[in-house]
């Protein structure tokens, strides 16, 4: 149960990190071009990187068919989890195509989504590793 309270909290700490710089940081403008680049592929980086914890917060214990989809009892299964999630993060970019959104396409986005995956699949592994040695 401790590995289910820690994705917990990364969880609601990285949210409020993504509310804090889309919703204060960017709308200021103070920094520039470096920084700001960071700043608009942020959200997708830290978002991206949530996924196998909020997975895991929230379908973990429960055995309805959405949770034994994203269960997250193995290396295999965070695999799984993760390559879902990747594929989940291209089609929402691309329907940000579609003008009636109103929102910007960015293959960065795409780019630094993947970036966050393959940093999550990793820390999650050995997260999950340490608190359940017997899950991989």
């Amino acid at each position: 149960m401790e590995l289910k309270l820690a994705s917990k909290k990364i969880v609601i700490i990285g949210a409020l990190i993504i509310w804090a710089i889309k919703f204060i940081v960017r709308p200021l403008h103070l920094f520039g071009e470096p920084l700001k680049f960071f700043l608009g592929i942020a959200p997708n980086l830290f978002g991206s990187f949530l996924i196998p914890f909020g997975a895991y917060w929230f379908f973990s214990g429960k055995n309805f068919l959405l949770a034994r989809l994203f269960r997250l009892q193995s290396a295999y299964d965070l695999g799984l989890v993760c390559i879902m999630g990747f594929g989940m993060l291209v089609v929402n970019e691309y329907l940000q195509l579609i003008p009636f959104f109103g929102r910007t396409f960015d293959y960065y986005d795409i780019v630094f989504s993947l970036v966050g995956l393959a940093v999550a699949y990793f820390v999650f592994g050995k997260i999950q590793h340490h608190y359940e040695p017997r899950a991989n």
